[in-house]
């Protein structure tokens, strides 16, 4: 810094008195030299050498720089300066336990999460008026801030035990993306989930996770292996508990899904049947970001096996589905831009959305099936559902084989 000055105390005259293209190569010479911002270094140039005269009672007084007391200086070190804390420690510890409770989402899906279930969660945690008033206008960035340290989480990552099934490939066409009028509701997009734990060998427990590309809708169900009949029997039940009609669906080339029982059954019930290209995981987009975000958030990584595996993980989608449709936001692609870089722009929908809130809102839908969303929602405890979802998931782990290279009971 001493260096510093006296090279401003060198040139400081020059600047001043030079015109204003002299000025600007002065600037660009040594704010290099002196690794300073050219605004901040034409400020202390202008300035340099200058000092602030006033009339005070009829006196010329100069005015000068000079070092706070040391009792004040104590003083204002030990003092917090900025404004005080609108959210306190008591909202804090609800904020957490919110967060906790709903499987730790981000600021972006639990803002609007909070918001549609503010009711609940005011019996739930005995809210009085402020925190209540302060979970209701809570922003999702502030969320994501006041979380930040809560959100060190280990991860582990997955086996896919997926195997290419070679037959009927020349019948089922191909689908890259979905067009604009696939984009209504009742085109699914299908995928299975092992839960192998750190080996993929034996049998083991599989999760059918199926997603409406319109609404987001998710429907989650467990199946003993991959097996073609029980893929096959789980599409038909997840059919009939939907609430309204499935018009097609698009899987990967999983011989689970590419097999004579499946297509013939899409043929007689008028289901036009695509598959995605191979290794190719964004033509399956939709459904390809609820593994980890519905799956493995939810069960984690560990095996399951046998039939009352199967039984628990069954229990804990019956309670989770519900929560999906119903109650936990999603935020859904509207359109993607190429900018001139070549690059693509994603834009979203600004409010996110329960998937069952799209389907109201869709004029695809009659109003006979938007009466009966509204009568199943009636019916559903957010709070209710998320304690009976932990207890079954608690049962479920119980029945979980240890791995040696898994940390047992390691839920994300």
């Amino acid at each position: 810094m001493k260096t510093r000055k006296k090279v401003c105390r060198e040139i400081y005259k020059r600047y001043q008195r030079a015109g204003k293209k002299d000025k600007a190569k002065i600037l660009s010479e040594y704010s290099r030299t002196l690794d300073y911002n050219r605004d901040y270094l034409a400020h202390l140039l202008a300035n340099w050498g200058k000092t602030r005269h006033s009339v005070l009672d009829g006196k010329l007084v100069k005015y000068a720089a000079k070092e706070p007391a040391k009792g004040r200086q104590k003083a204002t070190a030990s003092k917090k300066t900025g404004r005080h804390g609108k959210y306190n420690e008591a909202f804090f510890e609800v904020l957490k336990g919110v967060w906790e409770l709903f499987d730790y989402q981000c600021g972006k899906l639990l803002a609007p999460l909070i918001r549609g279930m503010i009711h609940f969660l005011a019996v739930e945690y005995n809210l009085d008026e402020e925190r209540r008033a302060l979970l209701e206008t809570v922003s999702p960035a502030t969320i994501d801030r006041k979380l930040r340290k809560e959100k060190e989480r280990c991860r582990v990552k997955g086996i896919s035990a997926t195997k290419r099934g070679t037959l009927l490939k020349s019948q089922i066409p191909i689908r890259v993306c979905f067009d604009r009028d696939e984009r209504k509701p009742g085109y699914f997009e299908l995928d299975t989930l092992s839960h192998c734990g750190a080996r993929a060998s034996g049998q083991f427990c599989q999760t059918l996770t199926v997603t409406d590309v319109g609404s987001g809708w998710t429907e989650a169900r467990a199946l003993l292996n991959n097996a073609h009949r029980w893929v096959k029997e789980r599409i038909i039940q997840t059919r009939e508990d939907l609430p309204f009609p499935m018009l097609g669906i698009d899987s990967d080339n999983g011989g689970e899904f590419i097999n004579h029982q499946l297509l013939d059954w899409c043929v007689q019930n008028k289901i036009k049947f695509t598959r995605s290209r191979p290794y190719r995981k964004n033509d399956n987009c939709f459904v390809e970001q609820k593994n980890f975000d519905v799956v493995r958030k939810t069960v984690g990584y560990s095996r399951f096996e046998g039939g009352k595996a199967l039984k628990a993980l069954e229990n804990v989608y019956r309670y989770l589905n519900p929560l999906l449709n119903f109650w936990y936001p999603t935020m859904r692609l509207i359109a993607k831009e190429k900018l001139p870089s070549g690059r693509y722009k994603k834009i979203y929908e600004k409010d996110p959305k329960p998937p069952y809130m799209r389907l109201l809102e869709s004029p695809f839908i009659s109003d006979e099936c938007k009466a009966g969303l509204l009568g199943r929602a009636a019916l559903f405890n957010p709070i209710e559902l998320k304690r009976r979802m932990d207890k079954a998931r608690e049962r479920l782990l119980k029945l979980s084989v240890i791995e040696s290279s898994i940390p047992s009971g390691k839920v994300l």
